[in-house]
């Protein structure tokens, strides 16, 4: 067993899976998410926090009685680290991407909870004046689907707004990797919030069987086609809320890696959990099998309701309303709080409300419930940057480890070694003398007096013995 700590933390505990049946667990330090003071730049209010929800929500099918979401009429190559961006204080994380021939870039976030590729074109309606805007004019290689049926506009409806465009095909290049007629969704209306600051679009990372243009996801063609090294994709997410040295609304984000992982970022092994068995997966899913605070066990709710999607492009943590009710009735002082409009929000304060928790009902207000293909847990970043973590298509399966001392200090950037194809990763010598025991302070986390405003905390735990 493993683990790093912070002092002073109230904990909660959460069984993700088996590993040769033992529990893997996350724990949960000091369950606020912060409103930064420091940041003017994102109303990061009970408001804000709403419309992240709604969001949440809509993504995945937890929409409410009046919103819809719908949709109208080589060789083996080594892996490929990519540069990611931490976009306003770990609100989303981004990387680059080129469509087009010449070449454009444009920044992506990074999404393993979706499975479509849009970018907003030169036609695009609402958007703002700063967002780099594709020009399907200047490509030679575009082609707009003119035959079946997604030839006409296609429009995913949420329930704070939309996204709409013409489903189009050209050559998307990567990290070094590039796929000739990658199907994309050419976007003419982007509804308010859905982007910021430099972001023209969603990279999907999920698998092709959500995907509402019916395509193939990028990193999953790359693997059809054996151009990675290995079918994985690997994620270091670094950490900027309340960091007082963080200067501007983008900060270095981490490394994403396509075709395996890099041995620099994370120490000791990588612990694989298999997903959930499946004819045809969807999201990247694990079973939530337990969750404590404080030492004390909460009753979760079972079968498909436990079920957590994985999912960088999503901020919060999202879960059932038992089991979110429960957390929070076990949390002295916590209350949940109301949204602009003085309805339940399915948000939750601890000890003061501009300390908003980072765990919400993902349910409420909907009349959605889990099952049929929608996770009950939605697992974002308020967890994942504080692990290592890897995609792995073949077998499907996820795989969590702990941080190298390298990772663990926010806004380190590293070109480490990338490695591939392994079962189980080993230890990266350079960083097994910094790896971190229990009772220990990772540099990443805040000091006791910054995390009264901090955002959930999380600690990994994998128990091996």
């Amino acid at each position: 067993m493993f683990s790093f700590r912070a002092t002073n933390c109230l904990l909660i505990s959460v069984d993700l899976g088996l590993v040769d049946n033992q529990p893997v667990k996350a724990t949960f330090h000091r369950l606020n998410f912060g409103v930064s003071k420091r940041r003017s730049l994102v109303a990061c209010d009970i408001h804000y926090y709403t419309r992240v929800t709604q969001h949440i929500r809509a993504k995945y099918g937890y929409t409410s009685a009046t919103a819809t979401r719908r949709k109208l009429d080589g060789k083996r190559s080594s892996s490929s680290d990519i540069a990611v961006t931490n976009q306003q204080g770990d609100v989303s994380y981004f990387g680059s991407v080129s469509i087009g021939t010449p070449s454009q870039n444009f920044n992506v976030i990074l999404d393993t909870g979706s499975s479509d590729l849009w970018v907003a074109d030169t036609t695009c309606n609402y958007c703002s004046t700063n967002t780099p805007l594709f020009d399907s004019s200047k490509s030679s290689t575009f082609k707009k689907q003119t035959t079946g049926a997604n030839s006409a506009e296609t429009q995913i409806q949420y329930g704070i707004g939309q996204v709409s465009g013409v489903i189009a095909s050209d050559t998307v290049s990567m990290g070094g990797f590039t796929i000739p007629n990658q199907t994309f969704l050419a976007v003419d209306e982007v509804s308010e919030d859905l982007l910021n600051g430099s972001v023209s679009g969603i990279m999907g990372l999920a698998f092709s069987s959500i995907a509402s243009t019916e395509a193939t996801p990028f990193w999953q063609a790359l693997s059809d086609g054996n151009q990675l090294s290995a079918p994985e994709m690997s994620f270091w997410l670094t950490r900027f809320v309340n960091d007082s040295t963080a200067k501007a609304v983008d900060e270095p984000g981490g490394v994403f890696t396509l075709g395996g992982t890099n041995s620099s970022l994370f120490t000791g092994d990588i612990e694989f959990i298999n997903m959930p068995a499946t004819a045809h997966p969807t999201f990247w899913q694990l079973t939530m099998s337990a969750i404590t605070v404080q030492g004390k066990s909460i009753n979760i709710t079972t079968g498909d309701a436990a079920l957590a999607a994985i999912d960088t492009g999503t901020t919060l943590v999202g879960g059932p309303s038992a089991d979110v009710n429960a957390i929070w009735n076990s949390i002295s002082g916590s209350k949940e709080e109301p949204d602009a409009d003085g309805n339940p929000s399915g948000l939750f304060s601890f000890r003061s409300s501009q300390c908003i928790g980072g765990i919400f009902d993902v349910s409420q207000g909907t009349n959605i419930q889990s099952g049929q293909g929608i996770p009950g847990w939605i697992v974002g970043d308020t967890f994942l940057k504080n692990v290592y973590s890897v995609f792995r298509a073949n077998p499907a399966s996820i795989g969590f480890a702990q941080l190298s001392d390298l990772a663990s200090t926010s806004g380190s950037s590293t070109s480490g070694s990338t490695t591939s194809g392994s079962e189980t990763s080993t230890s990266n010598p350079s960083s097994s003398s910094g790896s971190s025991t229990s009772g220990s302070t990772p540099a990443s986390v805040p000091s006791t007096s910054v995390s009264i405003l901090a955002e959930v905390l999380m600690t990994v735990v994998i128990n091996t013995l």
